[in-house]
C-alpha cells in the first residue's frame, strides 16, 4: 500500500484486529501491522512497518501484549517520526514503564499517550471499547475523532501513567470478582442448587457484576469456555496491581488472594488456557492452592 494513511494499528489479534477493523468499515485509510503473516493476511493490501507509520505522520495504537514489544519498535519511530505522531499504548502496563517510554518520545517531541482499554475482543470488535488515557491533552483533543470509532468511553485522567495505573486498579477488581462470583458458584453447586440460577438471581440483585451479566451467561454457562483472554493475562494484571499497591503501601488483601489462586492455576500448567476455565477447574486448583 501507500503511505498515505491517517492511522496504524500495530498488533492485529484478539484486540488489535477488531480495532482496526473498525477504522477500515469507516473508511479511514489504515496500516497494519503484526509478527503473525497469517493475522496480516486479514488485512490484504494494508501492512506496513510501525516506523512507516511513524514516519507517515499517522496516529498509531499499540495495541500488543505489553511493553517490550512496544520498545523494539519505538527508536526506529521517533527516528522517523513525521509531523503529527501520535502513538497511543493500548496495553495494561506498569506506569513506570509507560513513563519512561512517554520520556522518551517526548524528548523527540512525539506525543506518547497510555490509553489501557476495557472492554474484551467483543468491545473492540463492536466499537465499544472504553479508554483510560494519560498525557498529553492537547495530543488527545487533536487525535480524539480516530478513539471514537473503536470508544464509546474516553476518560482522560491525568499525566503520562494515569490511564495504566487506573487500568491495573480496573483489573485488579475486575479479576477478584470473577474469582468470588466463582467461588460463589462452586459453593451454590455443593449446596444442591443450580449455577445458572445463582446467576439469573444475581443479575437482578446486588451481587450482580460484569462477571454475572456478561462472563458466566456467555462463557461459562453455555461450557463454550471462549473468553478470549488467558489465565496468563489475568496473572500478568495481579502481579502488576499487588506490585502498584506495594509501591503506594496500599491494602492488596483480596488482590493477594486472587493472585495465590492465579499462581497455583499457572502451577498446574494453565497459564495459555482460557480465562473461563478457571471455573471449570476450580477444585483442582484450589487443591493445589491449599497443597503450596
Amino acid at each position: 500500500m501507500t503511505k498515505e494513511f491517517e492511522v496504524g494499528v500495530v498488533g492485529v489479534g484478539n484486540m488489535g484486529s477488531g480495532i482496526a477493523r473498525n477504522f477500515v468499515d469507516a473508511g479511514v485509510a489504515t496500516a497494519v501491522w503484526d509478527v503473525s503473516n497469517e493475522r496480516l493476511a486479514a488485512f490484504a493490501g494494508r501492512a506496513a512497518a510501525p516506523r512507516d507509520m511513524a514516519a507517515a505522520g499517522a496516529t498509531v495504537f499499540f495495541a500488543v501484549p505489553a511493553t517490550p514489544d512496544i520498545e523494539a519498535e519505538l527508536d526506529a519511530m521517533l527516528e522517523s517520526a513525521g509531523a503529527n505522531l501520535v502513538v497511543y499504548d493500548l496495553t495494561t502496563s506498569y506506569p513506570d514503564d509507560t513513563r519512561r517510554l512517554a520520556e522518551r518520545a517526548a524528548a523527540r517531541g512525539v506525543a506518547y499517550l497510555d490509553a489501557a482499554m476495557s472492554g474484551g475482543a467483543t468491545g473492540a470488535a463492536a466499537g465499544t471499547l472504553t479508554l483510560m488515557i494519560g498525557g498529553d491533552e492537547a495530543a488527545l483533543a487533536r487525535t480524539r475523532r480516530h478513539l471514537e470509532v473503536f470508544a464509546d468511553n474516553v476518560f482522560h485522567l491525568g499525566d503520562s501513567g494515569a490511564g495504566h495505573t487506573m487500568k491495573l486498579i480496573h483489573n485488579m477488581v475486575c479479576h477478584s470478582i470473577f474469582l468470588a462470583t466463582c467461588e460463589g458458584g462452586r459453593l451454590c453447586e455443593r449446596a444442591g442448587l443450580r449455577l445458572e440460577d445463582m446467576i439469573a438471581a444475581f443479575n437482578v440483585s446486588n451481587a450482580r457484576s460484569y462477571a454475572s451479566e456478561f462472563r458466566f451467561p456467555k462463557h461459562v454457562l453455555t461450557r463454550k469456555w471462549d473468553g478470549r483472554s488467558s489465565v496468563r493475562n489475568l496473572r500478568k494484571d495481579l502481579e502488576m496491581a499487588t506490585r502498584l499497591a506495594d509501591a503506594a503501601d496500599a491494602d492488596a488483601t483480596f488482590s493477594q488472594a486472587t493472585l495465590a489462586f492465579l499462581d497455583a492455576a499457572a502451577a498446574l500448567g494453565m497459564e495459555d488456557e482460557d480465562f473461563s476455565l478457571l471455573y471449570r477447574d476450580f477444585e483442582r486448583i484450589r487443591s493445589k492452592r491449599d497443597a503450596g
